[in-house]
């Protein structure tokens, strides 16, 4: 009997939960920079700071748990962007050189210490990753769960470790353009050329 009404009473929980969620989101989209159609979002479990720099592209996917920060300098999510549980993203850090003063105190920034975080189009982040101030994420990018990314990662590289590395590529140079002109229009698509730069990346 306890067994049957704990079970039904975190059902109601997470029911409950979800639907929060769904009544503060359209009030947090209209906030943003800027917000596509069909963006899922779990505001009320989540921790964002400086909406008025998120932009979120169509039917992306931002889960509970996430933690974005970019008060200072911009976050811009393409489309079709997957994240799993608990992802962060800051755009900004603290500085730690002032003599005399704890680094809380430090509020007087420099302009490196913030610089825009960019995750293009169809790119899938596991769970727990953090991405860190000057970031681009190429398109069709996967990085790994649990990975720290201080630098840029090239469309379609597959991305691990702490901190990130280029584990390999998703498709060859052939496959890629397959994909692209399934996918994009003309203007949109990568090159061969680009994709050259692609393969000779190294993090």
């Amino acid at each position: 009997m306890l067994k049957n009404i704990t079970k039904y009473g975190v059902k109601l929980s997470l029911s409950f939960s979800y639907l929060w969620d769904k009544l503060w989101s359209p009030f947090y989209k209209l906030s943003m920079k800027y917000c596509g159609k069909n963006v899922y979002l779990r505001p009320t479990c989540s921790d964002f700071k400086g909406l008025w720099n998120l932009s979120i592209g169509d039917g992306s996917s931002i889960p509970k748990g996430s933690v974005f920060y970019c008060t200072e300098a911009p976050l811009t999510i393409g489309k079709k962007v997957i994240f799993g549980p608990n992802p962060t993203i800051i755009t900004g850090d603290h500085r730690i050189d002032i003599i005399g003063k704890y680094i809380m105190d430090c509020n007087e920034k420099l302009p490196q210490n913030d610089a825009p975080v960019v995750i293009e189009d169809d790119v899938w982040c596991g769970a727990n990753v953090t991405i860190l101030k000057g970031v681009t994420i190429g398109r069709g990018a996967v990085i790994a769960a649990g990975a720290v990314v201080t630098k840029s990662c090239p469309p379609y590289s597959i991305v691990g470790g702490v901190p990130a590395k280029i584990l390999k590529y998703r498709f060859n140079k052939e496959q890629i353009l397959q994909h692209e002109n399934t996918l994009y229009p003309i203007k949109e698509r990568l090159t061969m050329e680009k994709l050259e730069q692609c393969y000779k990346h190294k993090l």
